[in-house]
């Protein structure tokens, strides 16, 4: 055979398996709206950069007839690209491909490009669209998915790992996005559960859709697993990027920069003395207050429908990323409850380990109270938090905007749980809890024989508040670092920002710390 005779063969080859499936198939995708494996990388990867790794991997399988049958590229394309000129690798899922199945070859090619981010510091993408396993290939196929888990946890916290839920994800194979960093769902066309409505129905009675069961709005409002939705796979892919930009590669980089002319030389901006109310029980949106300090009115929430009384994401100040972490007064008046709790704290544990500033906005009135509550285990996921905060060894902020009472305040990133620097408000409240409640407690003789006892805990509660409450009492004994002008904030915030960029923090040695999970 010549040199021309052996080049054809390798085009023919390459692009018998770029067609996956077959046209028939990929048609049939196009029909329902859907993307195939390839044309995700292409959203996802900037233009001409992917270059692909295993194309020709052939499984070795013999039983139920599959001896002969070709599963090209195994049923997932890996590789490498750029995104944003940063290098990225990624692993799409074929559904064109005997379902997307996995099989031994298809993990062992997640796997190799798994190690390969993992050598070079780079972040991994695994665009989800799969049957599960190859059932043809029994064991074979469950240990590659114990494969893929296993580089999972290996990766965590070294490189930011992304999940797309782009079609199916059933049973065990819903644990490998469960054991990345952040999963982006696309509504109506990816599920995930670990038993299926067949399943559920047979041993439980229950009749559930698929959609029901495992589709985005269940994962993002109910469960917690999913961190954001998409409308479509062009959505789904812009997100990933959109998340990506705010991320460092790896844990010993720092998050990427964006030139601005944002300056702590700024002057004041009056209009930020507007933001909150006068009168100190009416709620407000925190989404306002987070728009107006941060640079460009630009905030990427997560999980922003699930436990919507705390709000958490990224953001820019002075071009640099940081994570803000704020209660939700417009939401249970802000409490802090069990979801709220482990949404915030698995957010400070992600920043912390990929160099990521904290940000803390507080305006919270306590923990949730109620049976359920206790019953659900509300201290151990409080303490969740307390746990998170306090092992940040990132740069912390802390600005309270409003109230800051009891448990809650040493929750939200006080001086006493490692807060570099804490700012207040004039408006801000700092006590044990709400003022009315504690002088209910605290004169309750003197109030029930009191003339007139709305009278006498009106009069004690003033004197209560300005005794204690007051955020000068707590400037006074050095827990707040000062009293800020709002219109200030950002100037404020810019220069701490600045100042605690070198920030070093060393702690005792030790395997790891052992959060209340």
């Amino acid at each position: 055979m010549s040199n021309k005779e052996k080049l054809d063969t390798l085009l023919k080859k390459r692009a018998e398996a770029y067609l996956g499936g077959g046209k028939e198939k990929i048609d049939k995708r196009h029909e329902s709206g859907r993307l195939t494996a390839r044309e995700r990388l292409a959203l996802l990867f900037d233009p001409g950069t992917f270059q692909e790794h295993g194309l020709f991997m052939h499984h070795r399988c013999t039983n139920f007839g599959l001896e002969n049958k070709e599963f090209p590229g195994e049923g997932v394309v890996t590789g490498m690209g750029s995104v944003a000129d940063r290098v990225v690798y990624s692993a799409s899922q074929d559904f064109t491909v005997a379902g997307g199945s996995v099989g031994e070859f298809t993990a062992k090619k997640i796997t190799d490009v798994m190690d390969q981010a993992l050598k070079t510091g780079d972040p991994f993408v695994f665009i989800n669209d799969s049957g599960g396993a190859r059932i043809q290939e029994g064991v074979d196929a469950l240990s590659g998915y114990g494969h893929i888990f296993y580089r999972n946890v290996l990766m965590s916290g070294v490189v930011p790992q992304i999940s797309i839920i782009a079609g199916p994800c059933a049973g065990g194979a819903a644990y490998s996005p469960a054991l990345t960093d952040f999963i982006i769902q696309v509504e109506h066309e990816g599920q995930m559960f670990i038993t299926g409505p067949s399943v559920i129905k047979q041993v439980t009675g229950e009749d559930v859709s698929s959609e029901e069961l495992g589709g985005a709005e269940s994962h993002s409002h109910y469960s917690g697993v999913v961190h954001f939705t998409a409308q479509n796979g062009h959505e789904a892919m812009n997100l990933c990027r959109r998340l990506l930009s705010f991320l460092p590669s790896n844990n010993t980089e720092e998050p990427p920069a964006i030139p601005t002319e944002t300056s702590q030389l700024m002057g004041p901006e009056e209009h930020l003395r507007n933001l909150i109310p006068d009168d100190p029980k009416e709620p407000y949106d925190m989404h306002n207050v987070i728009l107006n300090l941060v640079d460009n009115a630009d905030f990427l929430e997560v999980q922003e429908h699930f436990a919507p009384n705390i709000i958490i994401g990224f953001a820019r100040v002075s071009g640099h990323t940081v994570g803000v972490v704020a209660n939700q007064p417009l939401e249970k008046a802000g409490v802090l409850d069990i979801d709220s709790s482990s949404k915030a704290a698995r957010f400070i544990r992600f920043c912390n380990a990929f160099n990521i500033p904290l940000v803390t906005l507080v305006d919270v009135p306590g923990f949730m109270p109620g049976v359920d509550q206790e019953y659900g285990g509300i201290i151990r996921h409080g303490a969740k938090m307390l746990f998170a905060y306090g092992a940040a060894t990132v740069p912390k902020v802390t600005l309270i905007v409003r109230k800051a009472y009891g448990g809650a305040y040493l929750a939200m990133c006080s001086k006493e749980m490692g807060a570099d620097k804490v700012y207040a408000w004039p408006y801000a409240e700092v006590a044990v809890m709400g003022a009315e409640g504690a002088t209910s407690i605290l004169y309750n003789k003197d109030i029930k024989n009191a003339e007139n006892p709305t009278e006498v805990l009106a009069e004690k509660t003033s004197e209560y508040k300005e005794a204690f409450t007051t955020p000068y009492v707590a400037a006074g004994r050095g827990y707040i670092d000062d009293v800020i002008d709002p219109a200030e904030t950002k100037m404020v915030l810019v220069g701490a920002l600045e100042a605690l960029r070198t920030k070093r923090e060393i702690r005792p040695q030790k395997k790891h710390g052992l959060i209340p999970l």
